[in-house]
């Protein structure tokens, strides 16, 4: 892959992150708009996770023998529409069928992206450019908040969504100028041998980890702005868009991942290194100060991108065959532990209070944990 591809699919995931995240800082202000309880305002973000869940083994399947750019045009125009829908909404639940239709979009988006890096980059620099992608997730991650934030204080918050169409427009445009993965070499696709590969160590236990782990950081990132206006009830969008700003670590980790794997000795090592960064940061997140959670949120982003990126560029590296339905059940995986951690741990929240969500939080993490003890180490 040259240096050109490379910056359009950097500027795209950019973006699909943004539309992602974008709502988030933003929450307590939907509430007043629309009139609706705090439960309902989250699912803003759950319902575009839903299909995120799923649909990527099923896009998986698919670019065993589509086109990865073809796909990710389509998807790309999809998303642009829909989030001119949403600048224009004026019912919530026309807002979240919305958000639920681009959940089907960035699925795709994403599966695209990863088998097209996968299959076009030789297989001694996939770690290097899939470090470069994922770090692009977390700015994307990082910018959907804090620019939504920041617009919306400002502006409206409606002119966040039409920024993010604008962009999105500019992305399509983009794409045109990718190079044709057509003629790349695919392998023939069979299903009872894809669903082997993906119930075998140390396939299954990664998939358990990135589960876990990113249920944990999208329960936290999704519940977090109502716990800040618990402690302050004057805080406002542009300064919850702020907390975000631990994601500049994320970044920091993600390109260095090859580094952080050398320096440690092995992909394992490094993996559990990360899970045990973000297992003891979710306790600091018991401080009552705004000003400590801005600078604990920098420590969790890094444990969790940590594991994010090392997962991410090992499974790429390792498989041989059937990358798109690898990379599908990996972000399958991935965003079935984000629907669930931006949902039901706000039960726990609302019944219990902070301190039992944080532990709930924390139990999970443990599981990822076990999940990656259990390779055999010459596996990983």
């Amino acid at each position: 892959m040259n240096i050109k591809q490379i910056g359009i699919i950097i500027y795209v995931t950019v973006l699909a992150f943004s539309v992602l995240y974008s709502p988030q800082p933003i929450l307590p202000t939907l509430i007043r708009e629309f009139h609706i309880t705090s439960s309902q305002a989250a699912l803003l973000t759950s319902v575009t996770m839903i299909p995120l869940s799923f649909s990527p083994i099923f896009f998986g399947f698919i670019l065993e023998s589509f086109t990865a750019k073809k796909l990710l045009r389509l998807a790309l125009l999809g998303l642009t529409v829909t989030e001119l829908g949403i600048y224009m909404v004026s019912s919530f639940k026309i807002f979240l069928l919305l958000r639920f239709l681009q959940g089907f979009m960035l699925p795709a988006i994403l599966t695209s992206i990863m088998t097209y890096i996968s299959v076009g980059s030789e297989k001694g620099l996939i770690q290097k450019i899939m470090s470069i992608y994922i770090a692009s997730t977390i700015l994307g991650g990082f910018l959907g908040r804090f620019v939504s934030g920041g617009i919306s204080h400002y502006f409206g918050w409606r002119y966040s969504f039409l920024v993010l169409f604008i962009s999105l427009v500019i992305s399509l445009v983009l794409t045109f100028f990718l190079e044709s993965d057509s003629k790349l070499k695919k392998s023939k696709f069979i299903f009872s041998d894809a669903l082997k590969l993906i119930k075998t160590p140390p396939y299954v236990n990664m998939y358990i980890t990135i589960f876990c782990t990113f249920f944990t950081f999208a329960s936290m990132l999704n519940f977090l702005p109502f716990r800040l206006t618990e402690i302050s009830s004057a805080i406002d969008e542009f300064q919850i868009g702020m907390i975000y700003s631990g994601y500049i670590m994320g970044i920091l980790v993600s390109l260095t991942s090859p580094k952080i794997i050398k320096l440690l000795g092995s992909e394992k090592r490094a993996i559990l290194t990360g899970l045990a960064v973000f297992l003891f940061s979710i306790p600091l997140f018991s401080l009552y100060s705004i000003k400590l959670l801005f600078f604990s949120m920098f420590i969790f982003c890094a444990g969790m991108f940590t594991v994010h990126s090392v997962e991410s560029g090992y499974l790429n590296k390792i498989a041989r065959n059937n990358k798109g339905v690898v990379n599908g059940v990996y972000v399958s995986a991935y965003y079935t532990g984000g629907v669930l951690g931006t949902y039901f741990p706000g039960f726990i929240y609302k019944a219990f209070g902070w301190n039992f969500f944080l532990a709930a939080l924390s139990f999970v993490i443990i599981s990822g944990i076990l999940s990656i003890l259990l390779i055999n180490s010459s596996s990983l």
